[in-house]
């Protein structure tokens, strides 16, 4: 796969973009192996927590990562099979607001996402340079099939960083152990 250039993606994913440290396929399919483990790591009493008044809790924020990959990876596909539909934004906030993840444990969060990553696995292989190279409109934002891919390997860490800093470091839980 070519490298990601700079006019593939809008300036609203380029710190998700910059996340990507090495090849975007090794990095999606070490999160396949690495992000489960993190989860697991997690008590399972901690995942209604939230760092702050009106923040997500763990739950939500683990859940949030699912609905985002679902979303970039559905954009990635309209586009791969070049439909150039203008593809509507995706209100994050009303999705957990409407979901019921603090319900979930975390063993079926790691579930949907080792199937939801594996079937994505799958489907970005099968994309050629010529179906990584096409653009369409998102947002109102114009973006590479490509740049979707570093958006969801990006995006997960982005968001395990502000777990580990924010959720789960010793000053705001007393009881988290060794996180992966």
């Amino acid at each position: 796969m070519n490298p990601l250039k700079s006019d593939e993606y809008p300036a609203i994913y380029s710190d998700y973009i910059e996340n990507v440290v090495g090849p975007v396929m090794e990095e999606l399919e070490e999160q396949l192996l690495t992000f489960p483990e993190f989860i697991r790591s997690i008590p399972e009493d901690m995942g209604d927590y939230a760092y702050a008044e009106d923040k997500w809790t763990i739950k939500e924020v683990l859940c949030h990562i699912l609905d985002t990959e679902r979303v970039m990876a559905y954009r990635a596909l309209r586009f791969a099979r070049n439909d150039m539909t203008e593809l509507a934004p995706f209100e994050q906030d009303e999705f957990v607001q409407n979901a019921r993840h603090n319900e979930r444990s975390f063993e079926s969060i790691v579930e949907e996402f080792s199937y939801l990553r594996k079937a994505n696995l799958i489907l970005f292989q099968t994309f050629n340079e010529t179906e990584l190279a096409r653009k369409g409109m998102a947002s109102g934002r114009l973006v590479t099939v490509k740049a979707f891919l570093y958006v969801i390997a990006g995006h997960l860490t982005h968001h395990r960083i502000i777990l580990k800093e924010r959720y789960l470091n010793n000053e705001n839980v007393e009881h988290v152990g060794n996180l992966v």
